[in-house]
């Protein structure tokens, strides 16, 4: 894992004292609401329905158990009692006192963590592959790359009030397992010839009101020209991009406005006036990072064998296990979809316990994914079995990643201030349904997620089954999208019809369901018997 060194431990403490300060001017009434808005929002501070919600950046979801265990007893403090890991790989806490934020920045400071950019417009945390670094398909890890971004992009000067928030993510394997191109820009890194990293770089993706995969903008930038690239990307953005519509205001509607062509005449001009010696030592600090993450490796392990033999374990296993890299290890993901439970919500002593397994059985590392999981990077396939029975414990070996019961849901209008509909109840009643159904007939192969507003940070967009909550003469109502897909084939979902009420989407989602069997082939999974068969059969069997 990245260390801090001296200059990063004293530009968080020093970040985390002027904040303090701002909030004691806002307690005591020297700043208005609107004075403070700007500056809580630099600091990952909203204001929600009920209460202030704190957004602490986990930066490309890695995690030691020291940082862990500091994020429970956060949520046990200062919170309710639990913490919500989010789609952008963060956790959030949404019952935070304001008189109380000060000591939870110094608290995160005092384990390398900080909440920095996890709001406002400006580059947000770098998302990658929550298996980076250990998966079988990877060609390269993309986590020196991220913390690279991170170096780069904190506190730029030119990129701290974009038109708009913009996203990130970097991958380094065949399969995306990080919705790459769902983002403002995409990096697909690999490696040439000569063993050095090149990056495919996408850009224009998102979701929201108009929801867009990105659009291949160059292949195969060497590391060197890398971040001067981007910089020109981000500078043609911000001086570009639309400021009168904050509704498009991102770089996906740029993109359509001027088209990928001058987009790019745009950015070679720019680049053409960067002064590159600023970049001049991007190549060896990315060398210097990548060197912290090769000693955490560790060396092959021969001899090594799954001893447990109960059925449970085993389908465990299949479900939550996956291949690693370097034989003798497995790379596990912990559940935060137990039946009827909230999406990505853990309690302060879930959050202990998976620490201290953690330092017992993964090196101490924990890995949060985009779909709001946690992973333990580095078991030893012979503590697969100690490791299964002390999840059983804290009820956290629930067995569907990957299925439709492991569901991605936004907080929603429980506590989001944008929101227009519940997304958590929906969630829960989906959970527990499907959950059911799973272990009644099998595995149900398939991305289901839910957002309580058009913004879509529940990703419904990106899911075989997407569903949205809306507001329509004063009750919510759920619309559901068919198709979408978050993986290398990216796809937005297709509108099925009218919405429904909260009550009829789970018999819904079972009609769907139960379409899907009737006209499946030969295993096809959910998009591939969508895109050969298409939407009236869906539509037909819901509203008939």
């Amino acid at each position: 894992m990245y260390a801090y060194d001296h200059y990063d431990q004293t530009f968080v403490e020093q970040r985390a004292a002027e904040f303090r300060e701002q909030i004691d001017r806002r307690l005591s009434g020297a700043l208005s609401e609107d004075e403070f808005k700007p500056l809580r929002l630099q600091n990952g501070l909203y204001l929600q329905l009920h209460a202030y919600m704190l957004r602490v950046a986990i930066p490309y979801g890695v995690l030691n158990s020291k940082q862990l265990r500091m994020l429970g007893n956060l949520a046990d403090r200062y919170d309710k009692g639990y913490g919500h890991f989010t789609t952008r790989q963060n956790i959030q806490y949404n019952w935070t006192k304001l008189s109380d934020v000060a000591d939870m920045i110094d608290a995160l400071a005092s384990v390398q963590m900080h909440a920095i950019q996890t709001s406002g417009n400006c580059i947000r945390n770098v998302t990658t592959d929550a298996y980076a670094g250990v998966a079988g398909d990877e060609w390269l890890d993309p986590r020196p790359s991220a913390e690279l971004l991170r170096q780069w992009s904190s506190l730029h000067p030119e990129f701290a009030f974009l038109p708009r928030k913009f996203k990130i993510a970097v991958l380094g394997a065949a399969q995306d397992r990080a919705a790459m191109k769902f983002h403002d820009i995409g990096l697909w890194a690999k490696l040439d010839a000569g063993g050095q990293p090149t990056y495919d770089i996408w850009v224009g993706g998102g979701q929201g009101r108009t929801p867009r995969v990105a659009r291949l903008y160059q292949e195969a930038v060497p590391l060197a020209d890398l971040l001067p690239t981007l910089d020109a990307m981000l500078r043609v953005y911000n001086l570009a991009g639309r400021r009168d519509n904050k509704y498009k205001a991102r770089i996906k509607i740029l993109i359509d406005e001027m088209g990928i062509e001058a987009y790019r005449e745009a950015v070679d001009e720019e680049l053409a006036r960067i002064d590159r010696s600023v970049f001049a030592t991007a190549v060896t600090e990315y060398q210097r990072i990548a060197a912290q993450f090769e000693t955490a490796q560790r060396p092959a392990l021969q001899g090594q064998a799954i001893a447990q033999e109960s059925p449970a374990f085993h389908a465990w296993l299949q479900q939550n296990g996956m291949a690693h890299k370097i034989d003798g290890y497995a790379a596990v993901s912990i559940s935060l979809k137990t039946k009827g439970a909230i999406p990505g919500d853990a309690s302060g002593a879930q959050m202990r316990a998976v620490a201290d397994l953690a330092e017992r059985y993964s090196a101490g590392e924990i890995r949060v994914s985009h779909r709001q999981n946690l992973v333990l990077p580095w078991v030893k396939l012979n503590d697969l079995g100690a490791l299964y029975a002390a999840l059983v414990e804290q009820d956290l070996a629930e067995a569907n990643i990957g299925l439709a019961s492991d569901i991605i849901a936004c907080p929603g209008l429980d506590y989001c201030a944008l929101a227009t509909a519940r997304s958590i109840p929906v969630a829960q009643a989906l959970s527990a349904r499907l959950r059911e159904r799973e272990q009644r007939d099998g595995p149900i192969d398939l991305s289901l997620n839910i957002s309580g507003c058009i913004n879509a940070c529940g990703h419904h967009h990106a899911a075989n089954i997407g569903i949205l909550g809306l507001n329509r003469t004063e009750s919510e109502t759920y619309q559901i999208s068919l198709g979408g897909r978050a993986d290398d084939k990216a796809k937005v979902g297709e509108i099925l019809g009218p919405g429904f009420s909260q009550e009829q989407v789970p018999d819904v989602i079972e009609t769907l369901l139960d379409t899907w069997q009737a006209h499946r082939r030969d295993n096809e999974d959910f998009s591939q018997t969508f895109e050969r068969v298409g939407k009236q059969p869906f539509k037909e069997a819901v509203y008939a």
